[in-house]
């Protein structure tokens, strides 16, 4: 790692500042999002130049939502920006996330309903792009693992039956729960969103693999596949088309 310069290192002080001291006493009670702000950039840079820099970012950023979730790139164009600050936010990204995520692994998916989604909308929330997340059940419905199966927009996403199964098979998991995110904020699910959830269902049935469903994150709530029918729908779906194709080779061999 990098050696710091004097004025990326850490500041050195004995007192408290006010916004520390009324931190301890009251916790984040009543704080603006501005001084939640310079409370953080503070551990990382003398107060004058938190101070300074809690300007510029107000310049930037409404809330401190809209700043933890700003990209390191843009970040960078902050002046009085530093590299340990931005390790600092970073952090503050990620910590939660990660504790979070420990919270519900090894837990009931359907027990545990509000802990599933306070991790799921965390970790997805403020993302700019659309990602294709994947929850791996053991027989009993706990969670196993939770993986990234594909970034990017699902428009022309193409499914590889393969990589399910392996997944699967990975974790010993014989259930599967499917997530992603809309960007807009809007849950609604679009006909793709429609269609490519009807396809994880048809390569569940034919990898004996059971989709308990399918979630969009939009902000603050979700759409559920499953609580919409809409999953047992396309289980019936596959079974009338097994059927039909049965009918067709028997009326064949007439």
């Amino acid at each position: 790692m990098e050696s710091l310069n004097k004025s990326e290192e850490a500041p050195k002080r004995k007192q408290l500042t006010p916004l520390e001291k009324r931190f301890l006493q009251y916790g984040l009670k009543d704080f603006s999002d501005p001084e939640m702000i310079e409370l953080l950039l503070c551990h990382a840079l003398p107060c004058k130049e938190g101070e300074k820099l809690t300007k510029e970012v107000a310049k930037r950023y409404q809330t401190l939502r809209q700043f933890l979730a700003a990209p390191e790139e843009e970040l960078k164009q902050i002046p009085g920006m530093t590299p340990r600050c931005i390790l600092y936010i970073k952090l503050m990204q990620t910590v939660p996330e990660i504790s979070l995520r420990e919270e519900i692994v090894g837990k009931s998916a359907y027990k545990e309903p509000q802990e599933v989604f306070d991790y799921l909308y965390l970790s997805m929330r403020d993302l700019k792009k659309e990602i294709l997340k994947v929850i791996y059940l053991d027989d009993r419905n706990q969670i196993i693992d939770i993986e990234d199966l594909f970034k990017g927009g699902l428009d022309g996403i193409h499914i590889y039956p393969r990589e399910i199964q392996e997944g699967a098979i990975k974790h010993k998991a014989t259930g599967l729960i499917f997530v992603h995110n809309h960007p807009s904020g809007d849950c609604t699910p679009s006909q793709n969103d429609r269609q490519i959830t009807r396809d994880l269902v048809f390569i569940g049935k034919v990898l004996q693999i059971k989709v308990l469903d399918h979630i969009i994150i939009g902000d603050n709530k979700y759409f559920s596949f499953a609580d919409a029918g809409l999953i047992e729908k396309y289980e019936d779906d596959f079974l009338n088309l097994r059927l039909r194709k049965k009918l067709v080779i028997a009326k064949d061999y007439k």
